[in-house]
C-alpha cells in the first residue's frame, strides 16, 4: 500500500469524529427556531409599568390589600427594561410587607381556590425569589448613598444613618420575603418551587438556588406538602 493510500485510509477513519449528528438528527433544535415553541411576551413599556404601579398603591392606600396583591400578580412584567422590571418588583414588595402575618394565609388561599389562582401563586414565588436574589426587600425604592455629614470635633464625620440600620433593615425585608415563602408553600406545595424554576419567563424574575438563601428551611423537608401539588 503506498503512502497516499495509507493517509487516505487514516482520513477516513478518523473522520467520523467530525461529523455533527445533531445537524442530522431532524428533530434536533439545530433544525428549527426553538423560540417558536414559546408565544411571545407582551412587552410593557416603562409608562405602562408605572401606571400599573400607581393603580396597585391607590389600591393599597384605599386598604384593598388582596386587589393590590392580586393587581401584581395578575400583571407580572416579564419582558420590559430593567428600570420597569425592578419599579414592578418593588410595588410587589411594598404590598407584600403591608400584609399582616395573620392575613397572610388566609390571603393566599383565596388567591389560590380562585381561577387562574395556581399560577397567581407561581408568580408571586418567582418574586419572592427575585426579592431575595437582589435583597431589594429592604426598602420601598433604590437607596442613595446619604450626602449630610456633620463634621465633628474629633475630625471624622457622622452619618445620619446609625452604624448597622441597613443591615437591620435588609434583615426584616428578608424575613418578610421568608415568611411569605413558607406560606405559599404551605399552600400551593412543593410544586410551585419546581414550576417556579423551569418556567421559561424568568426576564425580570429570576429563580435563586437553595444554596444562595442559606441553610435549607424546615418546611423545605415536610413530606406532607407534597400532596398539596396542583400541576
Amino acid at each position: 500500500m503506498s503512502i497516499i493510500q495509507q493517509h487516505t485510509s487514516s482520513s477516513l477513519s478518523d473522520a467520523w469524529r467530525t461529523i455533527n449528528i445533531d445537524a442530522l438528527d431532524p428533530d434536533s433544535s439545530q433544525n428549527f427556531d426553538t423560540s417558536t415553541l414559546h408565544p411571545p411576551l407582551p412587552e410593557a413599556s416603562e409608562a405602562d409599568v408605572r401606571a400599573l404601579n400607581g393603580q396597585v398603591r391607590q389600591l393599597l392606600r384605599g386598604g384593598d390589600s388582596e386587589g393590590a396583591l392580586r393587581g401584581c400578580l395578575e400583571n407580572p412584567v416579564y419582558n420590559a427594561s430593567e428600570v420597569a422590571k425592578d419599579a414592578h418588583l418593588q410595588t410587589v414588595i411594598e404590598v407584600l410587607q403591608s400584609i399582616k402575618a395573620s392575613e397572610m394565609t388566609p390571603m393566599l388561599q383565596r388567591v389560590y381556590d380562585s381561577e387562574g389562582g395556581s399560577e397567581l401563586v407561581d408568580v408571586l414565588m418567582k418574586y419572592l425569589y427575585k426579592g431575595m436574589a437582589g435583597g431589594s426587600a429592604s426598602s420601598g425604592g433604590p437607596r442613595t448613598p446619604t450626602r449630610n455629614l456633620t463634621p465633628q470635633a474629633t475630625g471624622f464625620s457622622q452619618i445620619g444613618n446609625r452604624l448597622g440600620s441597613t443591615n437591620e433593615s435588609t434583615g426584616a425585608g428578608m424575613s418578610v420575603l421568608l415568611s411569605w415563602h413558607e406560606k405559599v408553600v404551605d399552600v400551593a406545595g412543593l410544586g410551585s418551587i419546581q414550576r417556579c424554576m423551569t418556567d421559561w419567563r424568568k426576564e425580570g424574575t429570576a429563580v435563586n438556588s437553595w444554596s444562595s438563601i442559606g441553610s435549607t428551611p424546615k418546611y423545605q423537608r415536610k413530606q406532607s406538602t407534597m400532596g398539596n401539588n396542583r400541576d
